[in-house]
Parts: C-alpha cells; sequence; structure tokens
C-alpha cells in the first residue's frame, strides 16, 4: 500500500494533452496493478495529483445533455473556446484561466476502495479551503460540488467535481472558482441545473486571490483528509 502522492503543477495546459495525460498515468496504474495480480506482489502503485489551468474550454460529462451548451460551433471560436464530450461523470462545465483545477489520479485501494467517500473527501477539502477565507462552503444534496448558501433564492456553486473511476483508480477531479471570469459560465446551463448560478471566490471576496496560496491550501487539507505520508513535488 503507497500513501504517497506525486504532485504536479502543469501550469497552463490545453484540455485536450491534459486529458491524454490523464489518461496515460491512469492506464500505466492499471497496468502496474494487473502485474501485481498475475504474481508479481513487490509492485507498488503510484497516485498523483495533477494542478493545472486551461484555456477557455466547455466539457460534457458521459451523462450530459448537449443542449446544455449554448453556443454553436462558431460562436466557441469567437469566444475562443473548444468543447468536448468526456468521459467523466456530470454534465456541462466550463474551464478557464482563474481556475484552479485539480485533478488526482489515485490507486483508490491504497487508500480506501468507496468512491462516495472519495467524491465526499474532495469536497471537504475544499470547503475547508475556502473556509480559510471566511466562506462557508456546503453540499447541495443530490448535487455534486461545493455550495454558498444552499437552500436560499441565492444558491450558487463555487466548485464543480465529475470523475471517472477504473479498476479502482480515479481521473478527472474538481474546478474551484477563484478568480474567474463569470460570463463564461452564461454559454452553458452549468453543470444541468437550471436556475442557479455560479460564483468565484474573488467575486465573494472583493478581492483577488492569491491561486498559488489556494493551491497549498487545499494540498495541505487533501493530505489530512486522505491520510497521505507523503507529498512528492515533480519538479
Amino acid at each position: 500500500m503507497n500513501k504517497k502522492i506525486r504532485i504536479s503543477d502543469l501550469g497552463k495546459k490545453d484540455y485536450k494533452e491534459t486529458w491524454d495525460y490523464q489518461t496515460d498515468l491512469l492506464e500505466n496504474i492499471i497496468q502496474l496493478k494487473k502485474e501485481r495480480r498475475n504474481g508479481n506482489t513487490e509492485i507498488i502503485t503510484p497516485n498523483h495529483f495533477l494542478f493545472v489551468e486551461h484555456p477557455h474550454v466547455y466539457t460534457l460529462g458521459k451523462s450530459g445533455d448537449l443542449e446544455n451548451l449554448l453556443l454553436n460551433e462558431k460562436q466557441l471560436e469567437e469566444k475562443g473556446a473548444t468543447f468536448y464530450k468526456i468521459n467523466r461523470g456530470g454534465d456541462i462545465t466550463y474551464h478557464g484561466p482563474g481556475q484552479i483545477v485539480g485533478y488526482p489520479i489515485l490507486d483508490l485501494e491504497n487508500f480506501f476502495t468507496d468512491i462516495h467517500k472519495y467524491l465526499r473527501l474532495l469536497e471537504e477539502a475544499i470547503i475547508l479551503t475556502i473556509g480559510e477565507y471566511g466562506l462557508k462552503g456546503v453540499r447541495s444534496e443530490g448535487e455534486t460540488g461545493v455550495w454558498l448558501d444552499v437552500g436560499t433564492p441565492f444558491a450558487r456553486k463555487i466548485c464543480a467535481m465529475g470523475i471517472r473511476a477504473s479498476r479502482w483508480v480515479t481521473m478527472h477531479g474538481f474546478a474551484l472558482n477563484v478568480n474567474v471570469n463569470l460570463g463564461y459560465f452564461d454559454n452553458i446551463i452549468p453543470c444541468g441545473i437550471r436556475g442557479k448560478a455560479v460564483t468565484s471566490m474573488d467575486v465573494e471576496l472583493g478581492r483577488k486571490i492569491d491561486e498559488e496560496e489556494v493551491k497549498s491550501k487545499i494540498l495541505y487539507h487533501f493530505k489530512e483528509l486522505f491520510e497521505v505520508e507523503e507529498l512528492v513535488l515533480n519538479v
């Protein structure tokens, strides 16, 4: 059992390139697990955590509805945005500058084999992180992610989540709005949920937020919640 995680900050990177990279990491872990089951019991599977910022892109989960994208191909091009239908859960979301995207590629057999628990701990890491800035993040029943003011007419989502797991290996993850141009969300029905707004930390706090500081807080809470032995920074 390996409870160390390799941390990589990819900086600003194309969505498709990052998706392919995630897939390569996931498939490598699955191959190692197969070799271990075939008798090579000394094999230890690695765990990864990727931070990235994407150029403007809309992604639609495998169960999502294309009608929740309110732009045609020409309008996407005019806005400098791309679109991908992908293999995570969830509906449609937006990624772009000022958003912290985190992709844990974990072998959950190194931690626990419970997808529900995995999602709840991801949410908790974000709830604890934004709590350090005075924002009270909460869950919304039946709607994965982190919200503010749930149960009021002012409910708004600050962090979207969507994952895929294969043979207990995870990919995709969360997108926390930190210093985001929220106008890009007007071009979709976020997560397929009508009538609920989206927000960003800078909008809530009335100032630009240090994204590197936020990343460090996310990693701190992630390490505590997942009982990680060591975070190893890839340079």
